[in-house]
């Protein structure tokens, strides 16, 4: 297995059940995964079995992905200049089972498999507000001979 890519935060979250369902706290300011601070959020939904991959941000970004609804494949790939674990793949499997945050450096390539028989639903809050004008987004495909990630294999975690 790869080693810990440097930057990434993970965070098991605490899943308060009773009779009527359950909470999950998903921000909280005095987390130390917050840094830098989240300048928006959003949701999305993915239909089962869609690749949402490969993409990174080289503007400064930082990424801090939960999975509600559903459960997802999430891969982080670090090929950054002078990093201490360039190279290194990651992935997590998070979601309804296992609610987790995990923080993503933006400079790392990342994206998600929807798996299971469910949409998923993603919420993040990344660190800059997306700029319609200017995207701070840089893509490859999900099946670039560029990242050793294969999508349909077993997770590591």
């Amino acid at each position: 297995m790869a080693a810990k890519i440097h930057d990434v935060e993970v965070r098991d979250l605490q899943v308060n059940t009773d009779e009527r369902g359950h909470l999950v706290e998903l921000y909280r300011t005095d987390w130390g995964e917050f840094d830098p601070d989240p300048a928006m959020s959003y949701y999305s939904m993915t239909y089962p079995g869609i690749v949402r991959a490969w993409h990174r941000h080289t503007g400064g970004q930082v990424d801090y992905f939960v999975c509600p609804q559903g459960r997802i494949k999430l891969g982080i790939y670090d090929d950054r200049e002078g990093s201490s674990t360039r190279g290194a793949l990651e992935t997590y499997v998070i979601g309804e089972h296992n609610q987790r945050l995990v923080r993503v450096p933006g400079d790392c390539w990342h994206g998600f498999k929807a798996i299971g028989n469910e949409p998923a639903l993603i919420v993040n809050f990344p660190s800059e507000r997306y700029d319609y004008e200017n995207p701070d987004e840089e893509r490859i495909p999900y099946d670039t001979d560029e990242i050793p990630l294969d999508w349909e294999a077993e997770p590591h975690k």
